[in-house]
């Protein structure tokens, strides 16, 4: 085992529960962190002061190491003509469920990037770590991070963008592969996805990064912990794996898609939020197949209509254009409470 992580966090594991916005809710993490892993919550959805409701809500249930989330994604350019060429695309579909189209699109989100109120909710309640996902804070707003004693964790899902991560003074990065589910951590959108698996992005990174590594993608079971310890990491990020905990916010809709057989086909989709993310292959995924990427706005703003979208299909009871987000794994999750999904997975771990 390496113990970077364990000995950098106080864990008794190096396993991380994924700051699943919409997902994870403070119940979940701390159960995860009082059983000796780091559980994550993630504000990128939250106003600052929802975040500090949510922070001290967690911090009450647990006294152990938990994790915050931030969205790093760069500011939205307006583009009236092409938002409003996207809402007029979805009025058949709108029109199907007796539902008003929305008006406009607006900016569901705030970035993290130069958003001193979150940062100081963020200093005031010092978790031990915070991690960035969608790019980097500015260097000014890391080492403040870093002044309170908040260990610092980023994405990547490309050499280049670890390599960024090494430059601005992070403590450890987080190796998204293909597989994982959610949005891709990309810093720019717009560029091409190499598309690497867990495995091979790991292998890359080693070979040139001095940082620690966290392994994210596809890991479902212990077995899959001990893969990704052998190859040096110094630990493991799962997600979809906690999606059916009770302890989630997932609605009944979004368990019952990943305890069927649904549950067998992901793919990645830009439409539903602006951003490329893993989804439980659904409705959504089928109408968008043809959509030119450049006719989708960008993230948040496609996010809203989204979201509208779900909302009225599930009134008329049709839960297909959910934001169902889940790794390829997805088939493989178990429903347990998180704390014993913890134990099972060390268990498992150790066995393999």
């Amino acid at each position: 085992m390496n113990p970077s992580l364990c000995q950098t966090l106080n864990l008794t594991y190096p396993i991380i529960q994924a700051p699943m916005a919409g997902v994870s809710t403070p119940e979940m993490a701390a159960a995860v962190s009082n059983s000796g892993a780091l559980g994550s919550i993630s504000v990128g959805a939250s106003t600052p002061q929802q975040a500090d409701i949510m922070i001290r809500k967690t911090r009450s249930l647990t006294s152990a190491p938990i994790n915050v989330n931030v969205f790093c994604h760069a500011p939205v350019q307006r583009n009236a003509q092409l938002e409003q060429a996207w809402i007029t695309r979805f009025q058949p579909v709108f029109e199907r469920y007796d539902a008003a189209l929305p008006a406009s699109l607006s900016e569901i989100y705030q970035t993290f990037l130069d958003n001193d109120a979150m940062l100081e909710v963020l200093l005031a309640n010092a978790p031990a770590a915070v991690s960035f996902h969608f790019g980097l804070p500015s260097a000014a707003f890391v080492q403040r991070l870093k002044s309170r004693g908040i260990i610092t964790l980023a994405s990547a899902t490309s050499l280049a963008e670890a390599q960024a991560i090494e430059a601005a003074d992070i403590d450890f990065i987080v190796a998204q592969g293909i597989e994982a589910g959610g949005h891709r951590g990309m810093f720019n959108p717009a560029d091409e996805d190499q598309q690497l698996s867990t495995f091979t992005l790991v292998q890359t990174l080693r070979k040139v990064s001095r940082l620690p590594l966290i392994a994210a993608g596809g890991v479902m079971d212990g077995a899959g912990i001990a893969a990704m310890l052998k190859l040096g990491v110094a630990g493991v990020q799962l997600g979809t794996a906690f999606i059916l905990c009770p302890e989630s916010a997932a609605n009944a809709a979004y368990r019952q898609a990943l305890n069927s057989e649904q549950a067998n086909s992901t793919e990645i989709i830009a439409a539903i939020s602006g951003r490329s993310a893993r989804c439980i292959t659904n409705d959504f995924c089928h109408l968008a197949r043809g959509f030119a990427q450049d006719s989708i706005p960008p993230y948040p703003l496609a996010y809203a209509l989204g979201k509208a979208l779900a909302a009225a299909a599930a009134a008329k009871g049709d839960h297909g254009f959910g934001a169902q987000w889940a790794g390829q794994g997805a088939a493989l999750a178990r429903e347990m409470p998180a704390a014993e999904l913890v134990k099972t997975l060390v268990a498992e771990w150790q066995a393999a």
